[in-house]
């Protein structure tokens, strides 16, 4: 819209620069509305490309943060072991609290897994 606003004040201003149809319809009005709204479009994109610019930050400090997270959790399992109440206390699941699929129901899913990926024959 902008551009073709610029187009038509262009065309307006070479008929002659002082039109005016009265109640607030001139040229001047027009080229007045049209820096307001280049002025307003301008702020947009700085506002824009500032939480651009915040987002990859706060993207950065999430990956930082969740590196620092699992290091100290890796810590706590060295001194305390993976299977104490520390550990679990830092968030980390204790090894004998983790549960294993028995061997019957890993071979059911495998066999049904390589089922689904065999094509029907025609």
């Amino acid at each position: 819209m902008l551009g073709k606003a610029e187009l038509r004040a262009a065309g307006l201003k070479a008929i002659n620069p002082q039109l005016d149809f009265g109640n607030s319809r001139s040229v001047e009005q027009l080229t007045d509305l049209i820096a307001k709204l280049r002025a307003r479009i301008d702020a947009y994109n700085t506002a824009l490309a500032v939480i651009d610019s915040s987002k990859s930050e706060i993207e950065s400090l999430e990956k930082m943060l969740g590196e620092l997270t699992e290091q100290l959790l890796i810590g706590v399992a060295y001194q305390y072991g993976n299977d104490s109440r520390e550990y679990e206390m830092a968030g980390g699941v204790r090894k004998s609290d983790r549960v294993r699929r028995s061997s019957i129901s890993r071979i059911r899913a495998n066999a049904e897994s390589q089922s689904s990926q065999q094509l029907p024959t025609s």
